[in-house]
């Protein structure tokens, strides 16, 4: 088959899912400039076996199609959940697919809000399983991928690394291969700045920029260093349209009370232990979700293919300011913070440098730590009967094993 034939079921597919306001299916040459609508594939792109790949952004893309097949995968997760409703809200007319196996950091109720938007499906199902893969792949024919499922927190990746190796390694190249079977426009893989390893706290001078070596610390990051490296090698050999950001830490709504924030804050609600890793000098970049959500939409449908693009929130803070910074805010004295063995190695300082996704995207976090922080306190203290039930049960022996035996230092 020739390249010119195989545009036409393209073309037809294209045509057949526009639908107008009204609801009426109209023509794609109403949507496109006639000489856009009328140019032969190669004015429009490349082709790499079944993938048709785009030279349109898909930002002008979206004058083609007036609505997207999105899978996200990882959406009752923290970031992928806030993604989820940023993108409903914003693109009212897309379809959503959540795919998501509902580990422990998994939490269907906090898709509640829009478990009744008829433009959103949600699919309990891993991305280490390539026959659920595929099946949802021929089900649905999604424009765009977003991969923010994974294994995500160091200690865990200590104690047992193989299930990070298994999903963040393995289920990506299972979803990238499903790409590549049925097509898509744009396979998006959500990294961390924990790839590059860490910087030294003397050194307020440096940053993280996308040309730093990847220098990883522990199973975690070493997991998600080689997806990144799976995700480019995929471009490269298979033309497959992707893109890679790498953000700080992430704080707000719907946050797993393992992390740092949520965990302070829950624990100072009931008197309880603050334990804080060494001297809690550690520095941390905090990026607050909602601005990483913006960061994201920017980048799959306006970045350039093939590309890394870091995401910074400009907001360095000592582990050590932010438990105090908590515990005042509650009226609760410092006494609760207790300071326990260091991880191990443990990396001192994140920093990133966000140029450049400001410079192409014109992307810029809106939101300063002390607002941001007040919103999720305040959140927490508005939402107990979502964190309530997650604080017993597994999450409570594995709090009692990972901190309760710590030596206090």
């Amino acid at each position: 088959m020739s390249m010119q034939q195989g545009w036409e079921p393209h073309r037809l597919r294209m045509q057949s899912r526009i639908v107008g306001a009204q609801g009426a299916e109209q023509s794609a040459a109403s949507f496109l400039d006639p000489v856009l609508y009328n140019s032969p594939p190669h004015r429009l792109g490349r082709k790499h076996g079944n993938i048709f790949q785009s030279y349109l952004p898909l930002h002008l893309t979206r004058k083609v199609l007036l609505f997207m097949n999105i899978i996200v995968t990882g959406g009752a997760g923290f970031i992928g959940s806030n993604f989820i409703f940023h993108m409903l809200k914003k693109y009212p007319q897309d379809r959503i697919i959540c795919l998501d196996c509902l580990t422990y950091a998994g939490n269907l109720s906090t898709l509640a809000p829009v478990m009744d938007n008829p433009n959103f499906r949600f699919v309990k199902e891993s991305i280490t399983d390539r026959d659920a893969v595929y099946r949802l792949f021929e089900e649905e024919h999604p424009d765009i991928v977003v991969n923010f499922a994974a294994e995500s927190h160091v200690d865990r990746s200590i104690v047992n690394p193989d299930i990070f190796l298994e999903t963040n390694i393995h289920g990506t190249t299972i979803l990238m291969d499903a790409c590549r079977k049925y097509g898509i426009k744009r396979y998006h893989q959500v990294s961390t700045d924990e790839v590059y390893g860490d910087l030294p706290l003397d050194r307020p001078d440096l940053f993280f920029t996308e040309e730093t070596p990847i220098h990883t610390s522990s199973p975690y990051s070493s997991s998600k260093a080689s997806a990144d490296l799976f995700v480019l090698a995929y471009h490269r050999t298979y033309g497959l349209p992707v893109s890679i950001s790498r953000c700080s830490n992430n704080y707000g709504p719907y946050h797993f009370p393992e992390k740092l924030i949520p965990l302070m804050i829950i624990n100072a609600l009931h008197d309880e232990a603050l334990p804080v890793y060494g001297a809690g000098e550690n520095v941390r970049d905090w990026l607050y979700v909602e601005d990483h959500c913006r960061a994201i939409d920017l980048i799959i449908h306006e970045g350039r293919v093939g590309e890394v693009y870091n995401v910074g929130g400009h907001n360095e803070m000592r582990n050590i300011d932010i438990v105090t910074m908590i515990c005042d805010a509650l009226g609760k004295p410092h006494s609760l913070i207790k300071h326990v063995e260091d991880r191990k190695g443990h990396d001192m300082r994140y920093a990133i440098d966000p140029t450049k996704i400001h410079e192409e995207l014109g992307w810029l976090p809106e939101t300063r730590f002390k607002d941001g922080i007040a919103l999720t306190i305040q959140w927490y203290l508005d939402h107990e009967d979502w964190w309530q039930p997650i604080i017993s049960g597994e999450y409570q022996n594995y709090y009692q094993n990972m901190y309760g035996s710590r030596k206090e230092v």
